[in-house]
């Protein structure tokens, strides 16, 4: 190379870095968009989190294919936002229910370029990755997170589309005291902030109601054996047995339970109101109690339709949340339809006025970003299924969904 071309391709680089430089910088959501923009389409990136491996992936997969439901409704009806038609695409990370993982996945997602995100299932993973999306103003929806703490932090990006623990705690504890007549309760928790969270309100729901707590213990959400728990227990000849948790140690507390002759039910939140928890527990499943943080599914307006097309999609069988994961999406883009942007700068504040019908009812946010009018629905198996005992708290009257469910 002579030294006239070499002088040719510095002057050409230098402009070129010069161009660069004095490039205006567009809103993260606008640039990531801008930048996908082909064939008359903007790709819009929305995220999801929830474990995909691990004791409780059947739930984060449930959660995933709620999302992927919605984001295939969305494409199909060819959404138009601020006059650009919105193709959308899900980024679906793994948080393997380990908060750790679940603040690097959440930067992960904030790198990628997602203009919001649905998740995570866990409160134990929603709580610590929430800072990350506030510090970089995205909006956050859970659609299973139940600590109350989720949303006391005072930040502006976190919504959940489901009850909190205070209120599915209150109604688990005073149906153990109303509606079971029992006097002393047993309580076990997986430590999660999940598991002791909503432990810690049933306590306050039996001692207000006058029940005794005769013993509380605790074991871990990977343990499969409570036997040394169980006989510890056993002494007290409890009427309840409580367990803060998932499935995956539901099923077999309730099988070990029954080895030992234990006569007291057994009592959860919506962590094992699955199909799962029959599954692994089995016959010793039969005539045990928990609950939902939400309106029983025949009472949902959309439920119907929804459970249709998803079964038929993905030949499975609706585990908890994922009617809420596919609700939680359609709220971010009901939003970005109000504030005619999918930049979350902009449509950020209409987040919080939402009042939309979907799938699981109505929903409309209070000032922490909490659903009104929550519900809780207590369960107890009987025949092999779950089956509806009461429901508590809801809308008085729901109206016909909104959602392309129908």
């Amino acid at each position: 190379m002579n030294k006239f071309a070499r002088l040719s391709l510095f002057a050409a680089a230098a402009i070129a870095l010069t161009a660069c430089g004095n490039k205006e910088e567009k809103p993260a959501g606008e640039a990531s968009a801008a930048a996908a923009e082909a064939g008359g389409e903007t790709v819009v990136k929305i995220g999801q989190v929830s474990p995909l491996t691990g004791p409780i992936a059947h739930l984060g997969k449930d959660n995933e294919l709620g999302a992927k439901l919605a984001i295939e409704d969305l494409n199909a009806e060819g959404v138009e936002i601020g006059g650009k038609k919105i193709k959308f695409e899900l980024v679906s990370e793994d948080d393997q229910a380990d908060p750790k993982i679940g603040t690097q996945v959440a930067q992960r997602l904030v790198d990628a370029g997602v203009v919001g995100v649905v998740g995570h299932l866990n409160s134990g993973t929603t709580i610590p990755a929430s800072k990350i999306y506030s510090d970089a103003g995205l909006p956050q929806i859970s659609p299973s997170a139940t600590n109350p703490d989720y949303t006391k932090q005072g930040y502006k990006t976190t919504f959940r589309v489901i009850a909190n623990d205070v209120q599915q705690g209150k109604a688990l504890g005073e149906f153990a005291v109303d509606g079971l007549k029992a006097k002393k309760v047993a309580i076990i928790d997986d430590r999660t902030a999940y598991g002791q969270g909503l432990a810690d309100e049933f306590e306050k729901a039996i001692k207000a109601k006058g029940g005794a707590i005769v013993k509380r213990e605790f074991t871990t959400n990977t343990a499969t054996d409570f036997n040394a728990i169980l006989t510890s227990i056993k002494g007290s000849a409890p009427d309840v047995i409580f367990y803060g948790g998932m499935d995956a140690q539901a099923g077999p507390l309730a099988k070990q339970m029954q080895r030992l002759g234990i006569k007291a039910k057994l009592m959860g939140g919506d962590g094992w109101q699955t199909p799962e928890f029959i599954k692994l527990a089995g016959e010793a499943s039969e005539g045990q109690y928990s609950s939902s943080c939400g309106m029983p599914r025949d009472k949902m307006p959309g439920f119907a339709a929804f459970n249709d097309k998803f079964k038929a999609k993905f030949n499975t069988e609706v585990q908890i949340y994922a009617p809420y994961e596919y609700d939680a999406v359609r709220v971010l883009v009901e939003a970005m339809k109000r504030a005619g942007s999918t930049d979350p700068k902009t449509y950020l504040a209409e987040v919080g006025k939402t009042n939309y019908t979907g799938v699981t009812g109505p929903i409309a946010f209070d000032e922490k970003g909490d659903i009104k009018d929550g519900a809780v629905t207590v369960y107890q198996v009987k025949g092999g299924k779950w089956e509806v005992v009461s429901t508590v708290g809801g809308p008085a009257s729901a109206a016909p969904a909104a959602s392309a469910a129908q």
